[in-house]
């Protein structure tokens, strides 16, 4: 284990005891008090813990060095995004030697045209410690462009406008926004969506007409209910603007004429609880995923002219082994996305024409991207896995043949002969048969094990496809294999793997990556001297779980914006997110679920036992997961847990859930945390 120095004492948090009464029940949280990001008292705690991890790691400092300059130099200075068509001009991105930021960018008619920039991010970046775009979307007459984007990583963002035959900015700007927005066809009015500024919840539609200001705008739709949020997209025919409004468990469809921007929304399909349903349209049909009597979901297509129920005709059964996770509308095909055996396959419907998509490998990420033509005979998807990189594909319908656009370029040269992926299965205490990702490079296996690096999240029905990172290299080429547990609480086998790890049978999920972990070990891929897992988020949450329930099993854990105050957390409605999740963690407001959560809450289960050690991470700003559960756990885990492992709190102060926004910058963490695990090893270079 790695061990405090004795002469570094990590800092020590005020205990300020604060009783939470649920049902008789008294909780006493000593560090409620972090709760308070204006309380000066809590920003130097925060301060403290990042000087003690500075001078605790300061030995791994030419460490962290060696391996974020590796991890940038894999990084082409220059890159380009392959260019999509979309009405008459070809889009792009692309980065510049030593900028952190993209520049999108287009051409008119051709390739070859001249290049017009539409927004450089690292001009607007230059006033912030933290900025993202949010989306771009351009009216149909390619003169105005609107965008968002977030300047403080909450995921809160401003709309602005440019007017791209003068280029200048034009005067409207939207606050407190989703980042998403459609246009109507003739360019007159955009839709939005706007948060609310507590919970951070999409709930309300607006319609903002070019000149106006924004408290001038129009509400179109609120959603009161608050266990829902809003989407809004266009249909790639161009006929329909589709808003979604939807829980965990149940979801309803409006549309209206995007050509008319007085058009009024209307329901597709009333609500109706534990009904999901997804709508699109090839300009003749409406196709609907539904769940209706069809845990996996099944297709059906109605006329445009009749939504009802009645009119549904069932054009693919429901299947109990397979899942439909999405469709795809173009002018003469539809694509489904289905996931086999925990792999997205791409099924091409196309008059008579009814085929699978084939892929070498079998584990791989897949997605479609950049399919904004509606009259085409092409489809456009990504593909990589554990040893292939990023790469853009284009199939031909008509000559059935795949076309390679590119394949990110690895700078310094990567061959993936010399590594090795596998997926195998694990069986779990209940007989299951778990999914297990691996890779490793080849010379660098041994007999007796390795280090190994165990991945997981389980939650919210997210499926954790294997992929490629070039980061991930400075651990495989020091001997380290990495794994991916597929545990339930994803999708990966379907819906029933999500609902097998949710509510009351969240323990699936943590009970499947401590029966993965044990297996790994036995098979002799490494041993627990040599074992670390990571997680982030609702990953995060797992990680506090499991070192909870099986410390013994890891050498050490990092635990990335942890959502660890699980019962505190879902008993405050006005924290962000909550009310919409009490169909993935359960209302503690209900006694059944507050005894559950409070069983599994790492955060509630901190008892005086060794623990790995840890590297904790979170960001201030975080609007996912408070920056204060992690900092509260580990200030807990310091008053109550044995021995003198490492324990270290890492708080990005500039920053919220998804980390640094630059190119590069980003790296710095990813070498911190790859120095904490490597030194834990003993491995010095």
């Amino acid at each position: 284990m790695s061990i405090i120095p004795n002469q570094l004492q990590p800092p020590t948090a005020p205990v300020q005891p604060h009783p939470l009464i649920e049902f008789g029940d008294t909780r006493i949280d000593n560090y409620y008090w972090l709760n308070d990001r204006n309380n000066p008292q809590v920003i130097h705690y925060l301060q403290q813990e990042n000087e003690y991890l500075k001078s605790a790691l300061a030995h791994t400092e030419s460490l962290q060095h060696s391996l974020y300059s590796e991890m940038v130099s894999r990084i082409p200075q220059q890159d380009m995004s392959v260019p999509y068509i979309r009405n008459g001009f070809y889009y792009y991105t692309r980065y510049e030697t030593n900028k952190e930021y993209p520049i999108y960018a287009r051409k008119i008619d051709t390739a070859d045209a001249k290049e017009e920039i539409l927004i450089n991010c690292n001009i607007n970046a230059a006033k912030h410690d933290y900025f993202s775009i949010g989306s771009i979307a351009i009216d149909s007459s390619n003169s105005i462009m609107a965008y968002s984007e977030d300047t403080l990583s909450r995921r809160i963002y401003t709309i602005r406008f440019k007017d791209l035959q003068s280029d200048l900015m034009l005067p409207d700007v939207l606050e407190n926004t989703s980042g998403s927005m459609v246009w109507y066809n003739d360019g007159k009015a955009i839709l939005y969506i706007v948060k609310d500024p507590n919970t951070l919840r999409s709930f309300k539609i607006f319609r903002h007409i070019i000149g106006q200001h924004q408290s001038e705008d129009t509400l179109i739709y609120e959603e009161k209910d608050d266990t829902y949020s809003v989407s809004l997209h266009k249909s790639r025919s161009g006929r329909f603007i589709y808003l979604n409004s939807s829980s965990t468990l149940t979801s309803e469809v409006l549309l209206c004429d995007a050509d008319n921007s007085n058009a009024e929304f209307q329901v597709f399909e009333p609500r109706k609880k534990g009904h999901l349903y997804n709508v699109a349209d090839d300009g003749q049909h409406f196709y609907i995923i539904s769940n209706e009597n069809a845990q996996n979901f099944k297709l059906f297509t109605t006329e445009l002219s009749n939504t009802d129920r009645s009119h549904w005709i069932e054009k693919i059964p429901h299947r109990f082994n397979v899942l439909i996770e999405d469709i795809d509308c173009f002018k003469d095909f539809i694509v489904l996305s289905e996931r086999i055996k925990g792999i997205v396959k791409y099924r091409i419907i196309s008059g008579e024409q009814d085929c699978y998509l084939d892929f070498d490998e079998d584990a791989y990420m897949t997605y479609l991207v950049d399919n904004h033509q509606f009259n085409t005979r092409t489809l456009r998807y990504s593909y990589n896995s554990l040893t292939t990189p990023y790469s853009i594909y284009e199939y031909e319908l008509d000559l059935k043949d795949n076309i390679l656009l590119k394949e990110s370029e690895v700078v310094g040269g990567y061959d993936k002969n010399l590594y090795q992926s596998e997926r195998i299965e694990v069986t779990s205490r209940d007989g299951v048969k778990i999914p297990v990702s691996i890779v490793y490079k080849k010379d660098k296996k041994q007999p007796e094990g390795n280090p190994l690096l165990l991945y997981g999240y389980g939650s919210y029905g997210y499926s954790l496809d294997p992929s490629f990172s070039s980061v991930r290299l400075s651990l495989l080429d020091r001997g380290y294999v990495y794994a991916i547990a597929h545990i339930r609480g994803g999708q990966e086998l379907g819906r029933q793997w999500y609902e097998d790890g949710k509510l009351l049978k969240k323990k699936n999920t943590f009970y499947d990556f401590i029966d993965c972990a044990n297996y790994l070990i036995n098979q002799k891929y490494t041993s627990p001297t040599q074992l670390y897992a990571m997680g982030g988020s609702a990953g995060g949450l797992l990680m506090g779980a499991i070192i909870n329930m099986a410390p013994q099993l890891f050498h050490g854990v990092i635990a990335a914006v942890p959502f660890v105050d699980v019962l505190t957390t879902m008993l405050d409605e006005s924290i962000p997110l909550t009310t919409g999740e009490f169909d993935e963690w359960g209302n503690p407001k209900i006694k059944e679920y507050y005894d559950y959560i409070k069983s599994y809450s790492p955060y509630d289960n901190v008892v005086n036992q060794s623990y790995p050690a840890m590297l904790v991470t979170t960001g201030l700003h975080d609007s996912q997961v408070q920056y204060w559960e992690p900092a509260k756990w580990v200030a807990k885990l310091r008053a109550v847990k044995k021995g003198d492992e490492a324990l270290y709190l890492s708080t990005n102060m500039a920053v919220g859930h998804g980390g640094a926004s630059g190119r590069f910058e980003r790296y710095k963490e990813y070498a911190l945390e790859y120095a904490f695990l490597l030194d834990l090893q003993g491995i010095k270079y």
